[in-house]
């Protein structure tokens, strides 16, 4: 039941007389509850008292706190212009509150009727002087009692000292209370190890499943399992657990060396699909290749695009912005499209350095030594398929011993009949097994003479070459000693056609940049930045860069040399032609 306050001076008197100014007490709504007996304003700041939700306030705004009603007591608030009531460090799962200052006339029934609005009240102990412990059955309760502190208790309507006192409300510390903590923190660590424990066996990977023990059935259905693809894994765990067992004996050996002859014909097998998987990764690189060359040719595009807008009759048409955007973006796409060139040229360097392009033509020896290095290894080959051999030889031959044994025991039957027919085709198999393994060390032979051969010209080439690198080392280049270089490499390579083109194309590139530089520089007798001269040939060869044109003219010192010009921040580097100069010193 909601009745409005009728006479506010009554309330004023009565905060008047213990020192407190009356706030806000005009108009406001007091509330009745016929269950306690309590006739009290509502205030949305006292969670579990008032009778309708709390609503969310500002931090800095103070906490305004109204006259609680008891049945034989009534609560007035502390002056809002006062700091708030200080409280200790709360103990862990607090349930028991501290209650000081209470009059001394107050008794239990008092107190349970002012706190019992709080919550449900476990169990009160009243001391002889003015205080007393109150223990409640949740921890949120305690911060309702909280709440009370401050406040001054006057029991009914008496102005004795005896019936008035200023309560103080704290956090105690029980022993009840820590030791039912204690138990909820035990019960929620074995909770979490539980869920833990469950988690684990749930992610733990399953067991290997057991290992059967040997015996002839169980060697012949693995043998039947070693064969098949799918199961060759889970066949050769059991395999390598009898062996590392110790179920090989002179009785098993046999049929071990089957299930060993067995596990190793799927090698071919694993070759096979490793070289499917990198003839799919080549054809993706391939496209990728491909890719680039296409989003390169779109920069090439764009490129003229630029050239085309930066020409005398459309540039004179733009605005200042206009031709400052132009060339900002002209700018811009030549980066990328350099960036673009160098990534495809590393792919094409990756590709030459796989093929060994490169390294042939700065190198003659090096095509003799990978030539040594196929022979070698086609030589380890062959000797491991006469080991192979041999060794599939003597396992028939251990098993024709066993089949003459087993026929001098049994009678002749059919089986006996069917036995000499293996023995006959074991007999036909070990013979081509001997023809195929002559010619294979004939074949042996032959590739240890062209290794002999081959080691031999390789030797004589590595002389040739350090000869010539002596003659080079002395002398400074000039175009006729490049010539009389050139001239001995192509008689170095002599018979091989691949060789002398890669080199001659080589070399005529070179001849066709340095010509294009000793022309351009001569018009130029003052010379010419590295920047100017690199705009000007690339026109002419887009796969060129700037520091390839500056590596070709440091090596021909005698041709072009560099002098710096201007001072300080305008230093600049110029190359200059110097090639007649060259010619008058001689």
């Amino acid at each position: 039941i909601t009745v409005p306050v009728a006479d506010p001076s009554a309330w004023a008197t009565a905060m008047n007389n213990l020192g407190i100014v009356p706030m806000g007490l005009t108009g406001q709504q007091l509330s009745f509850d016929p269950n306690l007996g309590i006739i009290t304003p509502i205030n949305p700041m006292m969670a579990g008292i008032s009778l309708v939700p709390p609503h969310p306030v500002a931090a800095e705004l103070p906490v305004i706190k109204e006259i609680i009603h008891c049945k034989s007591c009534t609560l007035f608030p502390q002056n809002p212009n006062l700091p708030p009531p200080s409280t200790r460090e709360r103990p862990p799962g607090c349930k028991t509150v501290f209650v000081g200052g209470l009059p001394e006339n107050a008794t239990e029934e008092i107190i349970k009727e002012v706190f019992d609005q709080c919550g449900e009240i476990v169990a009160i102990r009243k001391s002889k002087k003015n205080f007393c412990h109150i223990r409640f059955s949740e921890e949120f309760m305690v911060d309702k009692a909280l709440y009370l502190s401050g406040y001054r208790m006057r029991i009914g309507s008496s102005t004795d000292k005896k019936d008035s006192g200023r309560i103080h409300v704290d956090f105690a510390q029980a022993r009840d209370d820590l030791y039912e903590w204690e138990c909820k923190q035990r019960l929620l660590a074995r909770e979490e190890r539980h869920r833990r424990k469950i988690q684990e066996d749930r992610l733990r990977p399953p067991s290997p499943p057991p290992i059967m023990h040997y015996s002839e059935h169980e060697a012949a259905l693995l043998a039947e399992k070693l064969k098949e693809d799918n199961k060759f894994s889970e066949a050769t765990a059991v395999l390598f657990t009898w062996i590392d067992r110790g179920e090989v004996n002179r009785r098993s050996a046999n049929h071990f060396y089957s299930m060993i002859q067995s596990a190793n014909s799927h090698v071919r097998r694993l070759m096979n699909e490793k070289a499917q998987h990198e003839e799919e990764m080549e054809l993706a690189k391939e496209h990728f290749k491909n890719s680039l060359l296409a989003i390169l040719t779109q920069f090439e595009q764009i490129t003229a695009v630029f050239t085309a807008a930066t020409r005398q009759k459309a540039w004179d048409h733009f605005s200042k912005a206009q031709r400052k955007n132009i060339d900002i973006w002209r700018k811009q796409c030549e980066e990328l499209r350099n960036a673009q060139n160098e990534e495809i040229m590393g792919i094409r360097r990756e590709e030459e350095m796989e093929m060994s392009d490169e390294d042939l033509e700065e190198n003659p020896c090096k095509k003799m030594r990978m030539e040594d290095t196929v022979l070698s290894a086609q030589t380890c080959a062959l000797r491991e398929e006469n080991d192979s051999l041999r060794w599939q030889l003597d396992a028939y031959r251990n098993e024709v011993e066993l089949l003459k044994k087993e026929q001098g025991k049994m009678y002749r039957t059919e089986e006996d009949h069917t036995q000499e027919q293996q023995l006959h085709f074991l007999q036909q198999t070990m013979q081509n097994m001997q023809q195929q393994l002559l010619r294979l060390q004939e074949e042996l032979k032959g590739k240890e003479l062209e290794l002999e051969q081959a080691r031999d010209e390789q030797h004589y080439l590595e002389g040739e070459v350090l000869s010539l690198r002596e003659k080079v080392g002395q002398t400074s280049w000039s175009y006729c000693q490049i010539i009389c270089i050139s001239i001995c490499i192509i008689v170095l390579f002599e018979g091989k056609s691949s060789n002398i083109c890669s080199f001659t194309s080589l070399l005529c590139c070179l001849y066709l940049h340095t010509g294009i530089i000793s022309t351009f520089l001569h018009v130029h007798p003052f010379g010419a930045n590295i920047e100017y001269l690199w705009s000007y040939i690339q026109r002419l060869d887009t796969k060129i860069s700037a520091s390839e044109l500056e590596r070709l003219m440091v090596r021909l010192p005698n041709m072009f040399k560099q002098e710096f010009s201007g001072v300080g921040a305008t230093l600049e580097k110029r190359w200059k032609f110097c090639g007649f100069e060259a010619l008058k010193t001689v």
